[in-house]
């Protein structure tokens, strides 16, 4: 093998040209192939580092429709005790807070975790210990843990716990834990609470928790299912309207963590593994070409005593260095694809941090290269060997390549490429035509001169805190309205459209009815679909509409006669007036969504606004309700200030920052643009496209390719013919039409296969889709003209030089 390896490379230094362009086209497909696995390796194959990962799972209520829910207390606490499969269960919610108490106040997200969540997942503090009893009860001791980034960072790593304080929502919190370095669930997280300290919901369908688990020893996940499933169906047989569960839905935590971005990861691995096959396709091509070059030499090897396996060795040898070649050139590729990557992915995608060549993607490159290697050596030694060799020493050179069945196997090569190609263009197609729809998607308001201001203020202790919280959200306003370059200014609960956290839950329609007055009365009366509506809930200020231009429809906005001590009062969208009251006014209705902030005082409509796709750009118009802050507060809300300004944010932030570093200087505030949040909730399907067409036009210039090579080593074969024909008085333009026609039926016969294969296929980018059929026929029939297009000109270039041999050179020609 040794010597079939010298042999090799001397025979692939005689072409260095063939060899040179053989080893770049597999360089290419080898390491997009190995970057995008080392993303696929890193955050859907990697085990979790937990203990047993395998062990842990994500749970929720299911709805009648289907859709999964997050957990209502009563719920949580009928699972853990009733079911006989898992042997920890545990709730969490994280939001973001002002954390101080350490060198600075920082903004961070907190978790409020319940007991089990630390053993559901298998670890413990490095530093410290987890909660006490004492605890984890009603109205117990403020204790926290805290991350290991935190602890260094911000409270300077100090080992002696019982100095460390931090504060948050007007609590002092002992440090009792320092988790280990590297543990981040959720996402994010800078420090852990009890969620025992504050009161359960009573009613059980204010889905508020998210909940894990940890399976006991030989559970199947199936069986963990059903066992939920069981105590889901007795909770609704129990609590019939009271609760709208119908079962529970059991996932292992890494497949939850991953969501929908599986779906994307493996869409781009199949593009990248289309692009590696196109890129072999065209070797294939090549060294069909050389081979049929090569009939003498081999038959002279064989008949000096070669038998069919030795020439086999030799195939294998020389296709093991162009792949060896190409794979070590690939692998500085991968390196250099997976920095690019980190630079680009989206903040959504989890567990990046672990992306990297590593031992497994090498492993996966290096059977990459065994597979390529064997896979064109044993066909490249099938084609050589194929025949009767002796027959070649007889031939002449233009005979001697079996040339009909090499260029018929080659344009078959060349139809696949089309195929492929064409299927890669038209995913490329579809998800750029849905990015400009949402791009071109209106969300309801003006997103232009748009800075936002979020903060994170400290749920008031009583009313007289939250009263001062108000007038110092008010101070913040006034003084920010005053500025140089502000037009206007408006507060909300929460961004809209950027980001999926708007919160939605039932609501009470009060048809004169005495209100509730407990949220035991609550649960009754919303049992009453009639007197119950669901919508979206978002905090506001009467500058909010003015700022985002949402038009008021009727009625009248928030004003300065609405504060704590007046009637409460609530504007609603209008998909929400169309959905609940079809042929009524809906202003002068008397509301209550105490369930969402705890506040059973009653609301009266005064207005209708327009509407607004609150949860993103490729959602619906969003039914919303809105209160004022004035009269509900920001309790538990990261609110953010909207501030509309022709001049540039970075003339607005320095003025802006110290108006919130005199007043609030605990609030620790985070400056951007609307844009800017816009482009970052956009990322992931703009990093979609971006790679999925990179790979798409990558393998558009490999077609190009081959048909070039197809249609020049046919115009090679067939010099004579075409001098004959010039020279019995055919034109140029007839020659040009009969080779170009070649091309032009390869191109045909790819782009029909292509489109039958993509009809079924892109079904599977369905999800990823806003507002374009998975088999929209402008794309098709788009890509489809190009690909035609793209292949016409390939074959122009060669028919070209062909008629521009003087006939009677084309004549002698060997």
């Amino acid at each position: 093998m040794i010597r079939e390896l010298r042999q090799g490379f001397r025979s692939l230094t005689k072409s260095p040209g063939f060899s040179a362009v053989a080893i770049l086209m597999l360089a290419l497909g080898i390491g997009a192939s190995t970057a995008i696995f080392s993303v696929v390796e890193a955050v859907l194959l990697r085990s979790l580092p937990y203990p047993h990962p395998q062990q842990i799972m994500r749970i929720w209520e299911t709805a009648p429709d289907g859709h999964r829910m997050p957990l209502a207390d009563p719920n949580f606490d009928d699972f853990r005790t009733q079911n006989d499969t898992f042997a920890s269960l545990a709730v969490y919610a994280d939001w973001t807070s002002s954390l101080s108490g350490g060198s600075e106040p920082v903004r961070v997200d907190i978790a409020d975790v319940s007991r089990g969540f630390f053993e559901s997942l298998g670890v413990k503090p490095f530093l410290g210990r987890e909660f006490a009893a004492e605890e984890l009860r009603l109205h117990g001791t403020p204790a926290a843990m805290v991350s290991h980034g935190y602890w260094q960072r911000v409270l300077g790593g100090s080992s002696d716990l019982s100095r460390l304080h931090v504060r948050m929502g007007g609590n002092d919190y002992q440090v009792v834990g320092v988790m280990p370095q590297g543990f981040d669930f959720p996402h994010g997280a800078a420090a852990w609470i009890a969620r025992e300290r504050d009161e359960e919901t009573a009613s059980r369908t204010a889905h508020n928790w998210r909940a894990l688990g940890r399976l006991r020893d030989g559970v199947t996940v199936a069986q963990a299912q059903a066992n939920l499933d069981t105590i889901a169906r007795r909770i609704k047989a129990q609590y019939g309207k009271d609760a709208d569960l119908v079962g529970a839905t059991v996932v292992p935590l890494s497949a939850a963590m991953v969501g929908n971005v599986r779906t994307a990861l493996l869409t781009l691995l199949g593009a990248v593994g289309l692009l590696l096959l196109t890129a072999c396709a065209n070797v294939a091509g090549l060294l069909l070409a050389r081979t049929s070059g090569r009939r003498k030499e081999l038959a002279v090897r064989a008949a000096l005593g070669a038998g069919r396996s030795r020439l086999l060795q030799q195939f294998l040898a020389e296709s093991f260095l162009l792949s060896f070649g190409g794979g070590l050139l690939g692998i500085l590729i991968a390196i250099w694809g997976v920095r690019a990557l980190r630079a680009i992915l989206p903040a959504t995608v989890p567990r990046q941090e672990g992306i990297a060549v590593n031992a497994p993607v090498l492993l996966f490159a290096v059977a990459v290269v065994a597979i390529v290697a064997v896979s064109l050596g044993l066909f490249a030694a099938w084609r050589a060997t194929r025949g009767d060799l002796q027959e070649a020493l007889t031939s002449s050179a233009r005979g001697s390549s079996g040339g009909g069945a090499s260029q018929r196997l080659r344009r078959g090569l060349v139809v696949g490429e089309i195929a492929v190609t064409l299927l890669m263009l038209i995913g490329a197609g579809l998800l750029g035509r849905s990015f400009l729809r949402l791009l071109s998607a209106s969300p309801g308001f003006r997103q232009d001169h748009l800075i936002t201001m979020e903060f994170s203020p400290a749920d008031p202790a009583d009313e007289a805190a939250a009263v001062g919280q108000i007038h110092l959200l008010d101070e913040i306003l006034t003084r920010l309205r005053a500025m140089p370059g502000a037009e206007s200014v408006g507060l909300a609960g929460a961004l809209p459209a950027a980001r999926d956290d708007v919160n939605n839950g039932t609501f009470l329609i009060l048809h004169g009815e005495k209100p509730p007055t407990n949220f035991d009365e609550w649960n009754r009366i919303s049992a009453n679909p009639d007197r119950s509506g669901n919508a979206f809930y978002f905090t506001a200020g009467e500058g909010y509409f003015r700022t985002m231009g949402i038009p008021l429809v009727r009625g009248r906005l928030f004003g300065p006669q609405d504060d704590r001590n007046s009637p409460h009062v609530a504007l609603i969208s209008e998909s929400l007036a169309r959905q609940r009251w079809p042929v009524e006014d809906p202003i002068g209705k008397v509301i209550d969504f105490g369930n969402m902030d705890g506040n059973l005082e009653p609301m009266t409509i005064v207005g209708i606004v327009g509407d607004v796709r609150a949860r993103g750009l490729d959602a619906p118009p969003t039914p919303i309700i809105y209160t004022d802050y004035r009269q509900r507060g920001v309790k538990r809300s990261a609110p953010v200030i909207l501030m509309r300004s022709p001049a540039p944010a970075a003339a607005i932030v320095p003025a802006a920052r110290a108006i919130f570093q005199e007043l609030a200087p605990d609030f620790p505030v985070r400056f951007s643009t609307f844009q800017a949040e816009m482009g970052g909730w956009r990322a992931g399907r703009r990093f979609l496209l971006l790679l999925v067409g990179t790979f798409a036009l990558a393998a558009l210039v490999l077609a190009a390719v081959g048909i070039y090579g197809v249609i020049a080593f046919s115009v090679a074969r067939r010099t004579q013919e075409v001098g004959i024909r010039m020279a019995l008085g055919a034109e140029q333009g007839d020659v040009v039409r009969l080779i170009v026609g070649e091309g032009a039926r390869l191109a045909a016969a790819g782009v029909a296969i292509g489109i039958v294969a993509s009809l079924g296929i892109t079904r599977l980018l369905r999800t990823l889709l806003f507002g374009v059929s998975a088999n929209d026929p402008v794309t098709f029939a788009v890509v489809a003209a190009l690909l035609c297009a793209v292949a016409l000109l390939a074959s122009y270039v060669p028919a070209r030089r062909a008629v521009r041999l003087d006939p009677k050179d084309a004549l002698r020609y060997e």
